[in-house]
């Protein structure tokens, strides 16, 4: 979770006569007045639901698709939450045993927003807002059965975002072909909403999802606490894209046991970590596997922080634009954080393999990639990268990021 909390931001949002105040920004957007055909969701989904194609919904509140139900979200549905923070913080959750069926298309995308965001069912980039905003609703949460590995090895416990009282906010099994739906061609924007201090929800949280579960063509902007952050499970995710997170790109905890293929990280003026790698809580040890990645870095990011044990195999991966580490307290490097973590690392339970970087002019490889990792790296030329991410998956007739031009400069 994000450590620092933004500037506030007064922001006042009159949907369906809701009023709130909101973290995390820096600029004040118009009262926004809902389209008297937006659809209003105030109580948990307990039955099989659909969404339909052409319509906008709201959601009221922290809406729960319930055990042993189905929602089914049609091609460019929009969903935008309401604006809120602490308990009145906004998120769709996809409770252990219920599914989701969101299979948007490449060129009609379901988008999960705000409700101060004036988009309507076939556009694609917001007609009113940039693409740094963040904070103004609360994300998508699925949680699912499979293992995770959990402190004290518990076999479940409670996902970070939601208070304790609201048992949908369980995770954890034994499961790990656990299936909780489908999503693809999914775009997340201006969420992460503060519910506490420190305590912000990700775009897409993934509680011990199985890997019955398909995740693919998904994005996430303006995020502001990380893109995507996996608790756990064995959910493979294929063509995901991250920009301007406020805290890490993606994040990996409690011994995620799936597969990211082909992916991109573009940084924003808030990203700590590209990539934060954790390790696990409890005796159970599986690792995961990041390939073909492109990240895009800024003056004040950090390629990847590898912490408390991380495990796991980092291959194909294109790093970019990061500031010198020596002139920026550390910002620009590649770290392996504490004893555990240098010991997987040792004992090839951390493997990196074929990175590419282009540094800044007089930056040697081993002042970015440190403890060993520059024996897996290697420096290229601007645009002579022979790894990383197959951008065209990312066509601007479903994704904001690159219909923005944001990865235009990307090979």
């Amino acid at each position: 979770m994000k450590k620092f909390n933004s500037l506030l931001l007064l922001f006042t949002a009159v949907v369906i006569g809701f009023t709130s105040c909101i973290d995390g920004n820096d600029k004040p957007v118009d009262p926004v007045t809902p389209d008297t055909s937006d659809v209003l969701v105030k109580t948990n989904i307990s039955s099989n639901t659909t969404w339909e194609t052409g319509k906008t919904y709201v959601l009221g509140g922290r809406i729960a698709v319930t055990a042993g139900n189905t929602l089914t979200i049609q091609p460019g549905v929009i969903v935008k939450g309401e604006v809120g923070s602490g308990s009145n913080a906004t998120a769709l959750i996809i409770a252990r045993g219920a599914k989701i069926d969101a299979q948007g298309t490449a060129t009609s995308p379901i988008i999960f927003t705000t409700v101060a965001d004036e988009i309507k069912p076939g556009d694609i980039a917001s007609p009113n807002l940039e693409a740094n905003l963040s904070g103004l609703w609360g994300g998508l949460i699925i949680l699912g059965k499979a293992k995770a590995s959990l402190a004290g090895d518990v076999t479940e416990t409670q996902i970070e975002g939601i208070p304790p009282s609201d048992t949908n906010g369980l995770y954890g099994g034994t499961d790990d072909a656990d299936n909780s739906g489908i999503l693809k061609y999914i775009s997340i924007r201006h969420g992460g909403a503060n519910i506490g201090e420190g305590n912000e929800i990700n775009g897409l949280t993934l509680g011990a999802v199985g890997s019955g579960t398909v995740i693919e063509n998904v994005e996430i902007i303006g995020n502001q606490d990380d893109g995507i952050e996996w608790f756990g499970g064995a959910v493979n995710v294929k063509n995901a894209i991250v920009w301007n997170a406020g805290d890490d790109g993606f994040d990996t905890d409690q011994a995620w046991a799936g597969t990211l293929d082909n992916f991109i990280v573009v940084t924003g003026g808030e990203t700590d970590h590209a990539l934060e790698i954790d390790g696990p809580e409890g005796s159970y040890n599986a690792g995961h596997t990041l390939k073909n990645g492109t990240v895009k870095g800024n003056g004040v990011s950090e390629l990847g922080d590898f912490r408390d044990g991380a495990r796991g195999t980092f291959e194909n991966i294109y790093f970019f634009n990061f500031a010198d580490p020596a002139t920026t307290d550390g910002r620009g490097d590649l770290s392996l954080s504490g004893d555990k973590t240098l010991a997987t690392f040792a004992e090839g339970n951390l493997k990196f393999m074929n990175l590419q970087a282009t540094l800044a002019d007089g930056v040697a490889l081993t002042t970015v990639f440190k403890s060993g990792t520059a024996a897996y790296a290697t420096i290229v030329a601007a645009g002579a990268n022979t790894v990383g991410a197959d951008k065209s998956a990312f066509a601007s007739t479903w994704s904001w990021t690159s219909a923005s031009g944001a990865i235009s400069d990307l090979k």
